[in-house]
């Protein structure tokens, strides 16, 4: 018997520095995997971005298909004499997109803030906006033109009012005084859908530009690019489906192309865009039976 308890002591000295061990290890373990945790959190939230955002050209002569604006703008960024402009077009065209770009290009990341007021005239649409914020903004004026790191900086802000077609007539006629008594410090940048709803002593100030719709060869060679920096798989027949349901705006074609990696993963078929887009597949004959009667 006692040779027995002794080995049974034994055992239980050998079998206490492990237990010991395990039992430091289970301790040390929460702040392990709090720390894995953080490290598989971080490209997540870098890959949460909009890739409608990540993707959004830089400059003026990146936007897409739309070669006689981008021709004009070009050289009136060469001169940094801008005039008023109204851009105009169907959605997800680059007309926002390039109103940005010349902000950017004129001012540099440094002086932007000072000098750019963006404002969605669909929220800021009443009169009262342009009688407070439009109008004090524009009436502060402006140091001598000076280069800054590389940037023109003339000597005038900029106001980019999107979706402008959706301010009141009111808003619109009060805004047309305020164009004229502060043309020598500021620029208004107009964004529309539809020219015919901005008032025409508006339009007849502004340099216009039409942006038309993208075509499906500009759009896939756009797609096909993120598909690459994102490392997806889309055959020919999800491209040509892609185009069919976006209808010439980019900005949705990306949107269905995020949605559909994020649900199906990187390989991405014409019935996952289908699905992602919403669109009625027309029964059992195809794809794009129902998309045609968009």
């Amino acid at each position: 018997m006692r040779a027995n308890f002794g080995k049974i002591h034994k055992s239980g000295k050998n079998k206490s520095p492990n237990f010991t061990q395990k039992f430091s290890t289970t301790q040390s373990s929460p702040e392990k995997s709090e720390d894995e945790v953080k490290r598989k959190m971080a490209p997540v939230l870098q890959s949460s971005q909009p890739w409608v955002e990540k993707y959004r050209p830089k400059q003026v002569k990146d936007v897409a298909h739309q070669e006689e604006v981008v021709r004009v703008l070009t050289n009136t960024l060469e001169t940094a004499n801008c005039p008023h402009m109204l851009f105009y077009g169907p959605p997800g065209t680059g007309k926002t997109t390039t109103a940005l770009a010349i902000a950017h290009q004129l001012f540099g990341p440094e002086l932007y803030k000072s000098r750019v007021l963006e404002l969605n005239a669909s929220d800021d649409r009443g009169i009262n906006v342009v009688r407070t914020k439009i109008k004090t903004f524009a009436a502060v004026a402006v140091g001598s033109g000076q280069r800054r790191g590389g940037y023109p900086c003339p000597p005038y802000k900029i106001i980019i009012l999107d979706e402008a077609d959706s301010m009141t007539e009111d808003a619109q006629n009060a805004l047309r005084r305020t164009m004229e008594t502060y043309s020598k410090v500021t620029r208004f940048f107009f964004i529309c859908n539809y020219i015919s709803r901005i008032i025409e002593p508006l339009a007849s100030r502004c340099a216009k530009f039409r942006f038309k719709p993208l075509s499906e060869e500009v759009m896939s060679s756009r797609v096909l690019h993120i598909c690459n920096e994102e490392g997806l798989n889309l055959d020919a027949e999800a491209l040509s489906t892609l185009s069919s349901i976006s209808q010439g705006d980019l900005r949705r074609a990306i949107t269905y192309l995020q949605g559909a990696a994020r649900l199906f993963g990187s390989s991405i078929t014409s019935k996952d865009l289908i699905s992602v887009s919403g669109y009625p597949t027309g029964g059992s004959g195809g794809a794009f039976r129902g998309v045609q009667k968009w």
